[in-house]
């Protein structure tokens, strides 16, 4: 599972050749969670609220940057890292 961004205790990562819809996965201590990249919404799993809140800010400022990586993720090729939420 490669890590594209970790920001507050909060990891971003994306699973090679993924089933549909483009997203990302959320790992924050004992939670996960599944978010769909083109409409942010939460696909599968749980996080706290304050987690959801920083993480759909991160993921807008990224979007392009995400759904970039899924491309490459179905594609086997290398993700790249995405700047964390500062």
């Amino acid at each position: 599972m490669p890590l594209i961004s970790r920001f507050y205790g909060i990891n971003i990562v994306m699973y090679y050749m993924d089933h549909s819809p483009p997203h990302f996965h959320v790992i924050y201590n004992e939670f996960e969670a599944s978010i769909c990249i083109k409409d942010l919404k939460l696909l599968r799993g749980k996080l706290p609220r304050r987690v959801i809140s920083l993480v759909l800010e991160w993921a807008n400022l990224h979007r392009d940057e995400l759904l970039d990586n899924w491309q490459r993720a179905i594609s086997h090729d290398s993700l790249l890292p995405i700047k964390p939420l500062t």
